[in-house]
């Protein structure tokens, strides 16, 4: 099966065997305003057991496109075009009652915020067990067996005891643990963590990950990793997606990526962590701008406001042309393999260190 990619301008073939696949996927909302483009023309696969990672800023399509794939939207605002094949099955398309089944089970989401996605009204051992129930069709006695085995499995102690708390009486990094303990309960196939660490301190951040990665190998899960912080990144993503105004700009492994990235997007991002080796009192180096308005996205490629590279195109391609995202290894930028690299190496490497 080939699609056709308003994002790339050129056929992008389905990923053989690709447990996750979205192709040309558009997300637009309606509001007041007028329509905002939340996700415009978004292609990726992911295979099973392997942790893509997706980064971008605030506004770049990261949780829209997943709560998409989830088929968390309301259809009277929101306008879903393109395909999300899961084993493929075409989620896009999916009756209320089919999602329903898949939620929980085949596919679990952790949020970033277990305070407001945990219902303060019931225990966390209920929260964990219900979904068991639906699904499996297990008896409350079997359920609540399962939701004690599965606080203990993240690292939750006297979990006997703790499922019988309700969400305010756990630690912030406790309630993370219960909601991956929820996620997994189903042992699904597919679980989206959305910025899953952003409130806790580095340490419980730092357990979490390993939590996540120890479970990944035991249960095979596919995962999508959705953080702002690339450090994150590096040590949990096999493969690495880099998300601007709605669209992908870059992807390829995790240390294809990171070593050596393409886009100067990538490169702003990572110019602009803080590293253990500067000078303690050494000015971060931003990227200059701020996204652009998804309701009125930018001409040609939607970085060209915020780049500083504009000038080694010549002529108005920025400005004209979005530029192609081909498959597999790639980056939306009109500069040339070659410049890409001596820019890279020359001018961008020496800053990181």
């Amino acid at each position: 099966m080939t699609t056709l990619t308003k994002e790339a301008g050129a056929p992008v073939p389905a990923g053989a065997g690709a447990f996750l696949s979205v192709r040309d996927l558009h997300v637009s909302f309606r509001t007041e305003d007028g329509i905002v483009r939340a996700v415009d023309g978004l292609s990726f696969d992911l295979e099973r057991g392997r942790t893509l990672g997706i980064v971008g800023e605030s506004g770049s399509g990261k949780s829209v496109t997943n709560l998409t794939i989830l088929g968390l939207h309301n259809p009277m605002f929101t306008t879903v075009e393109g395909e999300i094949l899961l084993e493929g099955q075409e989620l896009t398309t999916a009756r209320e009652s089919e999602l329903e089944r898949l939620r929980g089970n085949k596919v679990a989401m952790i949020f970033q915020d277990p305070l407001t996605a945990l219902s303060p009204y019931y225990t966390v051992g209920r929260q964990i067990a219900e979904p068991y129930m639906k699904h499996r069709g297990a008896s409350k006695k079997e359920a609540w067996s399962r939701a004690v085995e599965m606080l203990g499995k993240v690292g939750i102690p006297n979990p006997k005891e703790r499922a019988k708390d309700y969400p305010h009486q756990f630690s912030g990094g406790m309630r993370q643990r219960a909601m991956i303990a929820m996620a997994l309960v189903c042992d699904p196939d597919l679980l989206i963590a959305d910025e899953p660490t952003t409130a806790l301190d580095v340490t419980v951040q730092a357990q979490i990950l390993d939590l996540l990665k120890d479970l990944q190998q035991e249960f095979g899960s596919a995962i999508i990793f959705i953080t702002h912080d690339l450090g994150v990144i590096a040590d949990m993503a096999d493969d690495i997606m880099v998300m601007y105004a709605g669209g992908a700009i870059e992807r390829g492994s995790a240390a294809e990526v990171l070593r050596a990235p393409q886009h100067p997007y990538t490169w702003g991002l990572l110019n602009s962590m803080p590293r253990i080796n500067s000078d303690v009192g050494a000015p971060l180096a931003p990227i200059p701008g701020s996204p652009p308005s998804l309701l009125k996205p930018p001409p040609g490629c939607r970085f060209h406001p915020r780049c500083t590279f504009q000038d080694r195109v010549g002529g108005s391609r920025c400005v004209t042309e979005r530029p192609l995202l081909a498959p597999d290894r790639a980056s939306a930028c009109h500069l040339t393999a070659d410049q890409k690299r001596t820019i890279f190496i020359e001018e961008i490497k020496p800053r990181l260190g």
